[in-house]
């Protein structure tokens, strides 16, 4: 039966894997495994196909590579520049009594409690007519922003329309083109935000700002499923190996017991697949109750609905 592959930094193999690539005898066979183990297909293997096929028959006769290979991913389309909007562009824009922009933008203003510049309102169309994001998607991604700046900077502070826009091309990028796509991205990343200090205080950090390497960190280990005291176990061990916080070998650690199906302390204790989490007395752990902070965005959501309802029915 063919190995699990799991491409991570930190690569790991089985005994049992390591003995068949020894009895294989074959420097090609035992760098394909390795390539397959770290990337997960033959993408920058740069091999003749007779070099390629002969190694992977030697993988597949003991059982180290799977009958079909997955395909080679997809190059990403090359992103459309935005044009550069005039000043005239903007005022037609706002000028049409047809379109919702005038009235986005009246809306965006009133969240960032000043008038929109010249500069701010060819930002806003950008992302109104060059990403065509509806108008309802908008106004949620700037109060989502609004939300951020004010918990990382303190009450009072507001982005910049830069900011949004930047934060607006990663939304389109993901798809987020719909009130209901917008809805699960913030339900998603207000999640995360509460799972990031949950996790800061499991390693004994003091609460601090993120960079984003230390945050993909964290969303791999909650999309894995892993509960707080693995977390913890996997923190401990790391400072044992490493003498200190190491987020790349704490990660190889996590990585290699999800690939094993351990996912709980109580699991990993046992070295068996148990994917039920345990506490004490043996009761499942209840869910969490629903944070402040999910509870403002849910609100925030309903408060663009009624307004973008009332805004259609101003324009109707």
């Amino acid at each position: 039966m063919p190995q699990a592959f799991l491409p991570g930094e930190v690569l790991a193999m089985t005994g049992q894997a390591v003995d068949r690539l020894l009895k294989l005898d074959s420097g090609d066979a035992a760098l394909l495994y390795l390539q397959l183990l770290r990337r997960g297909g033959t993408d920058r293997l740069n091999w003749t196909d007779a070099r390629l096929q002969n190694a992977l028959e030697q993988l597949r006769s003991q059982g180290l590579a799977p009958s079909e290979l997955p395909a080679p991913p997809e190059p990403p389309a090359p992103e459309v520049p935005p044009p550069e909007y005039t000043t005239e562009d903007v005022t037609q824009a706002l000028a049409d009594k047809a379109s919702m922009f005038p009235a986005l933008a009246d809306e965006v203003e009133r969240r960032l409690g000043k008038r929109l510049s010249a500069s701010d309102l060819k930002g806003l169309y950008t992302l109104y007519d060059h990403l065509a994001l509806p108008a309802e998607v908008i106004l949620m991604l700037v109060g989502w922003c609004v939300e951020e700046v004010s918990r990382k900077y303190g009450p009072g502070r507001k982005p910049f329309l830069s900011q949004i826009k930047r934060e607006g091309f990663v939304w389109a990028r993901r798809g987020i083109d719909t009130m209901e796509r917008a809805e699960e991205h913030i339900a998603k990343l207000t999640h995360l935000r509460g799972r990031e200090s949950e996790v800061l205080r499991l390693l004994d950090i003091s609460p601090r700002p993120l960079v984003q390497r230390e945050k993909d960190y964290i969303a791999a280990w909650d999309e894995m499923g892993f509960d707080n005291e693995a977390i913890r176990m996997a923190y401990e061990r790391t400072v044992l190996k490493k003498q200190s916080m190491d987020w790349s070998y704490m990660n190889g650690v996590l990585r290699h017991w999800h690939e094993k199906g351990l996912r709980t302390a109580a699991a990993i204790r046992a070295g068996d697949r148990d994917p039920r989490p345990v506490r004490a007395g043996g009761q499942k752990a209840p869910p969490p109750p629903p944070a402040a902070q999910e509870q403002r965005a849910r609100e925030d959501m309903e408060r663009v609905r009624r307004l973008m309802e009332q805004m259609r029915q101003e324009g109707s």
